[in-house]
């Protein structure tokens, strides 16, 4: 096991009717506050007026930066910072999945800086401050609710960069399950992916005599596995959404399940570039490819995978090779996905070959890719094609 340091400074304030303390926890921030939020769905479900209202009776002045995107935009971004800035505004409030919470550290986090964030993302600068931020949680997904990453698309540019920052920890994350009885199929489907795959990038290592750590993460694999097609089938089922929700939030909570474990992050990396081009949904894009980086690098810790197979999709050892079992891991990994929905190949989302080139060499901008086998521009391409 690795030697490490852990700290998560996030408030978590989980359960049924938990955005009734909106208002007291944003108070503790100051008198203004910028709302960032998405398409318009929270207007429809009434989140958007029970914050109004929130907020208001605490005193909280209120400016908006609705239209979110999906793979949020850098320009959108700039958008929310101009608007900090012109206002005095001292807090960021997030209400909505991922992307809206991702927006929003890159506001927190540029409002305080005198360059342009993006510098951040292009590791050209290293954040000193932000502005505080709180989320109310309306899809289960990411885990931005309580960690420090966040990943914008500068669409000019067609790049989608990550970064990570301990000033961009949320202070608190409001995290009601009803909030998610809306979320439509395909949306579930990609959220339990992401998480699915947040576990993977840190399960699939070659640090030793860690066994309480891949136990934790291969019960949030299996209590993943065991609500997303109950949520899916059923959206208004509480103890579906609810267990999805807290998988979502510990499959990449800044180290909970994962202290002292080398990671690997290869395939989102990959993932990146797709959504960065073809603007996809991030999940759809891991359902792609990430069987396919299994079926690439299994052999460089096999028994890893075999662990994966027994434990996870409790296949049956008994007369099976370690090849046999691992194989049939990644097999049920795709079926898995399938069975939600998601896509297994880029065909299906309308993607060729004609950028894979130029998408292994972006990929690879910062240098090789991933712990658990090094992937250079070659060994990226190969992944793409795997996908087709």
């Amino acid at each position: 096991m690795n030697s490490f340091t852990f700290q998560n400074p996030t408030k978590i304030i989980f359960g049924q009717g938990t955005v009734s303390e909106l208002g007291r926890e944003a108070a503790a921030y100051g008198s203004k506050a910028l709302l960032v939020y998405g398409g318009g769905s929270i207007k429809k479900t009434g989140l958007y007026d029970k914050v109004l209202s929130q907020l208001k009776e605490h005193g909280i002045e209120v400016f908006e930066l609705p239209g979110i995107e999906p793979n949020p935009r850098l320009s959108t971004v700039h958008k929310g910072i101009e608007i900090c800035r012109a206002n005095d505004i001292p807090f960021v409030l997030a209400v909505g999945g991922g992307s809206v919470l991702d927006a929003s550290k890159a506001i927190a986090l540029g409002v305080p800086y005198e360059g342009d964030v993006w510098d951040f993302y292009e590791h050209k600068a290293t954040a000193t401050a932000a502005l505080p931020l709180g989320t109310v949680l309306t899809l289960s997904a990411t885990g931005s609710e309580m960690n420090s990453a966040s990943v914008i698309t500068n669409w000019e540019q067609n790049r989608k960069l990550g970064y990570l920052s301990k000033h961009a920890f949320p202070r608190f994350s409001i995290l009601d399950p009803t909030l998610t009885y809306s979320v439509p199929k395909d949306q579930t489907a990609y959220g339990a992916v992401d998480m699915m795959t947040h576990v993977f990038e840190q399960y699939f290592n070659h640090t030793t005599n860690t066994p309480l750590q891949e136990r934790l993460c291969e019960s949030v694999m299996k209590t993943i596995v065991e609500n997303a097609k109950l949520a899916q089938e059923k959206p208004d089922d509480y103890t579906a959404r609810a267990n999805l929700m807290l998988c979502g939030t510990y499959a990449l909570s800044g180290g909970t399940i994962s202290v002292g474990l080398d990671q690997d992050w290869a395939s989102h990396d990959i993932e990146h570039e797709l959504s960065a081009i073809y603007d996809i949904a991030h999940g759809a894009g891991l359902s792609i490819i990430y069987p396919n980086w299994m079926k690439y690098v299994y052999q460089e810790r096999i028994e890893r995978f075999v662990q994966f197979a027994v434990r996870v999709w409790d296949i049956d050892p008994a007369g099976k090779s370690d090849e046999e079992l691992a194989l049939a891991g990644i097999q049920a990994t795709r079926d898995f996905f399938r069975s939600l929905g998601a896509p297994s190949t880029l065909t299906e989302v309308g993607i060729g070959e004609d950028r894979i080139e130029e998408m292994a060499s972006k990929a690879v901008g910062f240098g090789p890719l991933g712990h658990f086998k090094k992937l250079e521009q070659a060994d990226v391409a190969k992944i793409f094609r795997l996908s087709l």
